[in-house]
């Protein structure tokens, strides 16, 4: 037992999401990066990213932390729901996939199994057969093994699980499907806005052009140029769908106003 005025000599805490001050066991430090959020709003902040597929490397939230910290699988397995914690493996496990030069997925559409390359170091396509399917494909064009024959050159397009997949020239500017200037992974357009941000590596681009919208959060490059007026949605609606990124900031604010007026 502890007396009140003794509880009332615990220092708070300032967490630098929402700014409320708690004591120090409502709160909880990364252990990357030492920074400390109260454990709610970090809670919220990384089943956000996970359920909306954006992050795979959580990010310290602080965009000034000084060592640009990440956290680790045991912290978030700690603070989120079996099956959140299941998602955010697969979409680990997918992306590790796609970038080793060791591993590809089946193209074939009702398989998608991850298939191993024989010889890593070969630079020319290779037979690739599935254990799952056996359907044996071209390590480059990913298309049915062609021996003594080049890749085509529309090649097919090989998707992460879950994607889907359409006919398109990549000539086109309103193609349906493109890849992403940056990463290089494909993009199916489904709406009729032309500001695009790719889910893998984060990289705004014009669909027309694929110019960079980076740095250009206005959107000004509709305004002049062969791509004036083609936004396709109003300015103020893109800009608003655009800065969601940031929605976990605003949830945990209200979080902890509405809280506060329950008191």
């Amino acid at each position: 037992y502890r007396p009140t005025w003794d509880l009332a000599l615990d220092p708070l805490v300032s967490c630098k999401l929402c700014l409320g001050e708690y004591p120090v066991e409502q709160m909880t430090t990364i252990a990357q990066c030492q920074c400390i959020f109260c454990t709610l709003c970090l809670k919220q902040y990384v089943e956000l990213l996970i359920k909306e597929g954006l992050e795979t490397a959580i990010s310290c939230p602080d965009a000034a932390c000084p060592k640009q910290g990440h956290l680790q699988e045991n912290e978030i397995e700690c603070m989120v729901a079996a099956e959140i914690m299941q998602r955010y493996k697969k979409l680990q496990f997918e992306r590790e996939v796609l970038f080793d030069p060791c591993r590809t997925w089946c193209p074939a559409s009702t398989c998608q199994a991850v298939c191993q390359l024989q010889d890593v170091g070969l630079q020319t396509p290779q037979p690739v057969q599935c254990k799952a399917c056996h359907m044996e494909f071209c390590s480059t064009c990913k298309a049915s093994w062609h021996p003594g024959q080049g890749c085509p050159e529309t090649m097919p397009i090989t998707f992460l699980p879950g994607e889907t997949s359409a006919a398109f020239k990549m000539e086109e500017d309103d193609a349906p499907i493109k890849r992403c200037p940056k990463c290089k992974v494909y993009i199916e357009r489904d709406e009729g806005c032309a500001q695009m941000m790719c889910k893998n590596c984060k990289h705004a681009f014009c669909w027309y052009c694929l110019e960079s919208l980076d740095d250009d959060f206005l959107l000004i490059h509709y305004d002049k140029g062969p791509c004036r007026n083609k936004l396709g949605h109003s300015r103020a609606s893109v800009i608003w769908h655009r800065t969601q990124g940031d929605a976990v900031l605003e949830k945990c604010i209200l979080h902890n106003i509405e809280s506060e007026c329950h008191l």
